[in-house]
């Protein structure tokens, strides 16, 4: 299955499908920073691209001829740090986004964004725009700490195939996730070399320290050291921060689940900026391990009753059977 990835940032989406086993052939963004990183880290093209023209991006990204169209139109004006203003900017890219795949029909398309979205107008005319394309739509808001994340994560994946019916992927999508949520000693055992860490809080009535026994709280695209005149919250599993310190940033990019292997450079707030933003590389692995396993198993008809909780159950247990590694997060 031939796959383009828009608005592919660093490359966390388009990776996560490539360890599925799918075939990424072509990749766009505007970020040149994130595109450079992209580039150094994937073989096929990867191109500068104003995905908010329509009408051009549609001719060039047709030439790949893909089966699916992924993406994550930019959502910060969606997000609880943003300012929540559907009104012009990035929001408009969600529909954009619509508009790419109404107009050259892949047979798929997945998109993601922040769990927020689904609060929004411009979901709603971006799902309009897909059924009257002809698409039948799952839509889904994950924790990644549930999928071989260590990190509590939620975000929004609507998935669309051709003359499918509604809420086609739910049992897939569902049927894997952990019955806990992964923590950071579940992914990292003692590797990392450290009990607790500080994460900078949006508000100093939130706790600032973190253990290892827990998944990481949502990675952002800022990191702060812990300030000097920090004091101890109520909520912080330690009685003193002594010895306490930030995560690096490649420390934070493993938890967005990316490989040792990957390769980050460009100027520190970039680097940061990017693997706040990205997909955690194991979430879409999930998702895309997903949408094999409805490939994989033709004769299930979609259009027959079925006691769901003891297919999930079925499907979680051989997840776990199958594929160990994937589940542990290894």
């Amino acid at each position: 299955m031939r796959i383009v990835d828009l608005f592919c940032g660093c490359g966390g989406l388009s990776l996560g499908f490539q360890n599925a086993g799918f075939e990424i052939v072509a990749a766009y963004d505007k970020w040149k920073a994130a595109l450079d990183v992209y580039r150094k880290n994937f073989a096929h093209t990867a191109e500068e691209l104003d995905l908010s023209d329509i009408q051009k991006s549609c001719s060039i990204i047709e030439e790949s001829k893909p089966d699916m169209i992924i993406g994550g139109p930019p959502c910060q004006d969606f997000s609880s740090a943003g300012k929540r203003n559907e009104d012009g900017g990035r929001g408009d890219l969600t529909v954009q986004y619509a508009k790419i795949v109404a107009t050259i029909r892949p047979k798929w398309f997945v998109m993601e964004n922040v769990a927020r979205i689904t609060k929004t107008q411009k979901l709603v005319e971006a799902k309009e725009i897909f059924k009257n394309a002809g698409y039948g739509l799952s839509q889904q808001v994950l924790d990644a700490s549930f999928c071989g994340v260590p990190q509590q994560r939620k975000r929004f994946f609507l998935i669309g195939k051709l003359n499918e019916m509604d809420g086609f992927m739910e049992p897939f999508i569902l049927g894997g996730l952990a019955q806990r949520p992964m923590t950071m000693r579940d992914y990292f055992g003692d590797s990392l070399g450290l009990e607790f860490y500080y994460r900078h809080p949006r508000s100093y009535a939130r706790r600032g320290i973190f253990s290892i026994d827990e998944p990481s709280p949502t990675i952002r695209g800022v990191n702060r050291p812990m300030p000097t005149g920090y004091q101890i919250h109520s909520n912080d599993p330690v009685k003193s921060k002594e010895g306490i310190r930030a995560l690096t940033m490649l420390e934070r990019s493993y938890i967005q689940t990316f490989p040792r292997s990957f390769e980050f450079f460009g100027s520190k707030t970039d680097m940061e900026q990017m693997i706040g933003n990205a997909v955690p590389v194991n979430l879409a692995k999930y998702v895309a391990t997903a949408i094999a396993k409805y490939l994989a198993k033709p004769h299930f008809n979609r259009h027959i009753e079925i006691d769901f909780d003891q297919w999930a159950t079925e499907e979680r247990l051989a997840y776990y059977a199958s594929e160990p590694e994937t589940a542990f997060g290894i």
